[in-house]
């Protein structure tokens, strides 16, 4: 019998997993084995006859599953960033298994004996600051997961979880099914009307990759249809492609995600009221900064009616711009980005097009990588025929300011069908210390459409900024310096985890970054002194839009949460309803409609927390003065202060006394307003 991989010792280079050696069908068996692995650490500890000890306990159970911990980092990598039909087969055949397994852990009545007993003793264990966290942080998670009901309860707890974790996977496929099954095929002079270079040259790569040579083609993929919505003079196209943005989970069929929703939501309430909240928003935020839903929605409020303002305001000079150019139809939502680019060329003499030539991936790259030397002591070195999942990946291996080994970070910069839409970060493997020092594997997953081969890929600035936002959360992964697994690198409060993301985007911005790394992909040439002020003058250009359909999105997610009756959702009435309410401009949808709302329904990690990234936002734009208030972004001493409080310290404290800790005070919300260009 052919020995499988997934179960033996790696040999590759840091660890690396096998990927060359690695088929579907070897993790149907390594996830049986690995469950069984671990189904047997967990009784054997939970099972001493021995009093509980911190030791054997919690140390333990940090030490535990090593294999099943492996094998799922592996697969669902790979699933997000490079799946096939037999791997979502197995996906689909695998998450409720997982949800069961995990379940039996968190429900078993002798282990969280164990660790009660620990919680009840907390304060005579003579524990130091990282294991009392580490105590607490496990104490919470049971209770969560139910394991204080009583037989009946854990019962349908665990029933709940297994149809959750189906769901959730069932929702994810169905939106990537939708996304790689549509096509926009250019066909005509008249369908690629006002496109520029780049948009083409990028659409003739996509057409290749799906067999249509010499033609062109759009996508879903954020970086296609964005810069389409954005050039394209032909509107009829504009609005189908739009149309089918929007739709995705919507269509009918098999991939529609409306009973997905409706199900989801009523088995995450049936779990809060068996918890003994009122609601789900009031059960995930009851572990968070923001404690309550009155908490989130004074925030969201408060940045909303400026930004509807705003938006109301952009939208008079779209029409304006629509009329003057001969158009007498009103501002639909496929007419903004459009309308939007050449207001912008108005104002602020600058477009998309003037700007993308001096936008080079490799060197924003290099850009994320200077600006974590600048402020960290960190050194990048790009590691030739490393196993990789795909060849796009890139692997560089990270050195310390001493020039030791920090860990790996692999770069997925690439769009492509077999990968879901979005950006995101994730781990191969955590550092910890428990067993050595264990240093981190960290990826980061984009969609940016590809140059031409030999061309260089060009960026937006937006994409540039995305990837610095996902860099920040690589660098949250790879400075990490726990003992814990529990507490390592980006295991913190939801609403706390994009603080270091959103604050490393600041560095992206800064004049000392672009006028080195914006050089012209042709020529070599700086990005012209006059270019660069007007694009940093016209930052906070169309704010409006931008915050008006993020903030519609999280608060429709914490009204959904809070729904009383959830199985008698009508998915697009209550979308309706719901943007009526709080006066949605009716050009603008909202960033990730509820059938695609992947945040929220994937899985359960944003729901009803969507609201995160501007709660904190308003931590980052406040850390960044700290740094301005130095006359250094690059000051070390208050770099030295965000590695230890911030990068470095994953879960090890309560967040708002890491932030406390490094900012010596309170954020202040005035700073995020004053960031989006809104009256304080």
């Amino acid at each position: 019998m052919t020995v499988n991989p997934l179960l033996s010792d790696w040999t590759t280079p840091f660890d690396l997993p096998p990927f060359e050696t690695i088929a579907p069908e070897h993790f149907e068996e390594a996830f049986d084995a690995a469950m069984a692995e671990a189904k047997a650490d967990t009784d054997r500890i939970a099972d001493q006859e021995v009093a509980p000890t911190f030791e054997n306990t919690i140390v333990a159970l940090e030490t535990s599953g090593k294999t099943l911990t492996k094998v799922a980092r592996t697969f669902f990598n790979l699933t997000g960033a490079h799946t096939n039909e037999a791997l979502q087969k197995i996906e689909r055949d695998v998450a409720p298994k997982l949800a069961k397994h995990s379940s039996e852990m968190l429900l078993n009545s002798r282990l969280y004996g164990r660790i009660a007993a620990l919680w009840d003793q907390r304060d005579s264990l003579d524990l130091n600051s990282e294991d009392a966290r580490v105590l607490e942080r496990y104490q919470k998670m049971f209770q969560r997961a139910g394991a204080g009901l009583d037989d009946a309860g854990k019962a349908r707890m665990a029933d709940i979880s297994q149809r959750l974790a189906t769901l959730g996977t069932s929702f994810s496929q169905n939106v990537l099914k939708d996304e790689s099954d549509y096509q926009l095929v250019l066909e005509t002079e008249e369908d690629r009307a006002g496109l520029p270079d780049f948009l083409l040259t990028s659409a003739a790569e996509a057409a290749n990759e799906r067999g249509l040579d010499s033609k062109h083609v759009i996508t879903l993929s954020r970086s296609s249809i964005e810069p389409f919505l954005q050039f394209s003079t032909n509107r009829r196209l504009r609005e189908e492609a739009f149309k089918a943005w929007s739709a995705r989970g919507e269509n009918g069929g098999q991939t529609d995600n409306r009973a997905i929703i409706s199900e989801t939501l009523k088995l995450r309430d049936e779990k809060a009221r068996m918890l003994g909240f009122k609601n789900f928003a009031e059960f995930k935020l009851d572990d968070t900064m923001a404690k309550t839903p009155d908490n989130v929605r004074g925030l969201l409020v408060k940045v909303w009616e400026p930004a509807v303002a705003q938006a109301r305001e952009e939208e008079a000079k779209l029409a304006d711009m629509a009329r003057n150019a001969g158009e007498n139809h009103s501002i639909e939502a496929w007419d903004w980005r459009f309308y939007s680019e050449k207001v912008r060329k108005a104002e602020h003499d600058l477009d998309e097009t003037e700007l993308k030539p001096y936008l080079q991936l490799e060197n924003i790259i290099q850009a994320a990588f200077d600006t974590a030397t600048r402020l960290f002591g960190l050194t990048f070195k790009e590691l030739k025929d490393m196993p990789v999942y795909h060849p796009d990946v890139r692997v560089f291996e990270v050195l310390g300011k001493d020039g030791n080994h920090v860990g790996l970070f692999l770069g997925d910069y690439f769009a492509r069908s077999s990968k879901r839409s979005g950006a995101w970060m994730s781990a191969f493997r955590s550092q910890h210390r428990l067993e050595g020092d264990v240093t981190p594997i960290i990826v980061n997953v984009m969609n940016f459409s590809k140059g031409a081969k030999g061309e260089a890929t060009l960026l937006t600035f937006d994409d540039a900024r995305t990837l610095f936002h996902e860099f920040g959360h690589g660098l949250h992964g790879l400075l990490s310096n726990v003992t814990y697994p529990i507490i390592s690198g980006t295991s913190v409060s939801r609403d706390f985890v994009e603080l270091p993301s959103q604050l490393y985007e600041h560095w992206l911005s800064q004049p000392e970054v672009l006028s080195k790394y914006a050089v012209h992909y042709k020529t070599g040439e700086p990005m012209p002194e006059a270019l660069l002020d007007k694009l940093l003058a016209a930052a906070n250009f169309n704010q409006g839009f931008a915050t008006v359909e993020y903030t519609a999105s999280a608060l429709i997610d914490l009204e959904l949460h809070q729904l009383e009756d959830p199985a008698e959702l009508d998915v697009a009435a209550f979308e309706k309803e719901e943007l009526g309410k709080i006066g949605m401009p009716q050009a603008i949808t909202m960033r990730h409609r509820i059938p695609h709302f992947q945040h929220v329904f994937s899985g359960d990690g944003y729901a009803a927390g969507y609201y995160s990234y501007m709660w904190s936002e308003v931590m980052d734009a406040d850390a960044f003065e700290a740094f301005e208030e130095k006359g250094n972004v690059f000051d070390p001493e208050t770099a030295g202060k965000l590695l230890t409080y911030i990068y470095s310290a994953g879960g090890r404290q309560d967040p708002e006394a890491a932030y406390l800790a490094f900012r010596g005070r309170a954020p202040r919300i005035d700073a995020l307003l004053e960031k989006r260009g809104f009256a304080a």
